[in-house]
């Protein structure tokens, strides 16, 4: 069969999309930039990419006409500001227009339970998707599904840092509301037991683990399953939006997902059936056996995709991919080229190796007090860390840049500022032979953004001028213990 699967840079997409290849079938790729798409990988000729925009419905011409089902794995719940909700209907409105001039025989869509009557922001968005879904006339199948657990969710990442780095909690009430989680796993084999799967048509489900936890327990779970002792103290005083702040500040999400998160945590995500079960036999894992199986995969540092993979619209466009050349006029640089005799291919693993657990090799405090304030005004921060501690590609997160060219090949790492500054930056390493000796070729570029970017950089130049040639002399000689 051939299936149109949209969202497919998306964290469920990534890991969907080998999951349908296993199944036998052609599958086109729908993505709004072919670049980020990870083409390093050998999908064969049963894998053709095509770009679209939802929210531009003249890009949804190049939906193939003789598709056979289709999964729309589309959200914008990282968006900032507060017209996430009409941009979800606009885009599934626009996607419904588009596929009814298919050949499509079935819709799947992956969204949350949805059973109060007072329902969040975010989840009420999801609601009136689903709907407009359903008025396509072509049978639906929709998957509502409480908080997904696996190695790079943004569930999981939020219940790790929390746990990990914080003994004592005082809490908000949320704490103890009840859900109902189900490992990655799982939702992939529903997701594909689904497809084409008449008894399913038209059908919506409950997807869910086996166990009922409160959020509360859930972080007392993953503290015994990593043999740490915490406490948990919770208070009626702390509003949605300080909670979503205290979020914001002590894990790596940003402040737009924080607080769409916080206010979802009001309602309790439960199933009311087990239908599914009739459809799709499994019996699913425990709560505390995908956890386990999340830190076997970051163990063996093979985290297929991340949340964090998804572009915040609040911090930088889908087109960022364009930046990939770096401008040359009304921009102001460092550059520092510093000389080494070691193998070249030791330095590029360096810088391959930049960021996340590893660091930025020189005054990480440094870059960590940067990261810090940058939560403090609403910015990524640095938690975020990176994806994969091994590998790097385009749209790759790294603290607080995104990657936009990973090329060995050439020895070349260009970085793109996520962070909050009155402007653009770029940061780019590269490997270069210049009188006939190897040198790190390291520049820092701004583009500043009127009077207050050109003072943003002039009063960050002292910093630069100890940062920046410093952590190129560690770069040059650091040794992997």
């Amino acid at each position: 069969m051939k299936i149109l699967l949209t969202g497919a840079n998306g964290y469920i997409g990534t890991r969907l999309l080998p999951v349908l290849l296993e199944q036998g079938h052609d599958v086109v790729c729908m993505v709004r930039d072919k670049r980020r798409f990870a083409e390093e990988s050998d999908f064969g000729n049963r894998v053709s990419i095509i770009t679209g925009d939802l929210l531009k419905p003249e890009t949804l011409e190049n939906i193939p006409e003789d598709i056979d089902a289709t999964y729309y794995l589309v959200h914008s719940m990282s968006s900032g500001g507060t017209q996430f909700s009409r941009q979800e209907f606009e885009s599934a409105m626009n996607f419904v227009k588009a596929i009814r001039n298919t050949s499509c025989k079935q819709i799947i869509y992956l969204t949350g339970i949805v059973n109060d009557a007072d329902l969040s922001r975010h989840l009420s968005s999801r609601l009136a998707v689903e709907n407009e879904l359903k008025k396509s006339g072509i049978a639906y199948t929709i998957l509502r599904a409480a908080i997904i657990i696996g190695s790079g969710s943004a569930s999981f990442e939020i219940i790790r840092d929390l746990t990990e780095k914080l003994p004592v909690m005082i809490a908000p009430k949320w704490v103890n509301t009840h859900c109902q989680p189900i490992g990655i796993r799982d939702v992939l084999s529903y997701l594909g037991g689904i497809l084409m799967n008449e008894k399913a048509f038209n059908q919506t489900f409950d997807i869910g683990g086996p166990d009922i936890l409160t959020y509360k327990e859930m972080m007392l779970g993953y503290a015994r399953s990593r043999n740490l002792k915490r406490w948990i103290v919770t208070i009626p005083l702390l509003t949605p939006r300080l909670s979503s702040l205290w979020l914001n500040l002590v894990t790596s999400v940003p402040y737009s997902l924080a607080r769409s998160l916080v206010d979802s945590m009001k309602n309790e995500v439960i199933c009311k059936d087990k239908k599914i079960k009739t459809v799709v036999p499994r019996e699913c894992f425990s709560y505390m056996k995908t956890l386990k199986l999340a830190f076997e995969k970051i163990e063996q540092h093979s985290i297929v995709s991340s949340w964090k993979d998804a572009l915040n619209r609040g911090y930088l466009d889908s087109s960022f991919m364009d930046q990939v050349k770096v401008p040359q006029k009304g921009t102001l640089e460092y550059k520092v080229k510093m000389p080494f005799k070691g193998p070249a291919e030791e330095v590029f693993e360096n810088i391959w190796g930049i960021g996340g657990n590893r660091g930025w090799y020189y005054l990480d405090w440094l870059w960590s007090l940067r990261g810090f304030l940058d939560k403090l005004f609403g910015g990524v921060g640095a938690r975020r860390g990176r994806t994969s501690n091994v590998s790097l590609k385009a749209g790759d997160v790294l603290d607080f840049w995104r990657v936009l060219l990973a090329d060995k090949k050439n020895t070349r790492l260009l970085l793109y500022a996520e962070m909050k500054v009155p402007g653009e930056a770029w940061l780019e390493f590269k490997i270069v032979n210049y009188h006939g000796k190897s040198h790190l070729s390291q520049i820092a570029t701004f583009r500043p953004s009127g009077l207050w970017g050109r003072l943003y950089w002039y009063s960050m130049y002292p910093f630069h001028l100890i940062l920046f040639k410093g952590m190129a002399k560690k770069i040059t000689t650091y040794r992997p213990k």
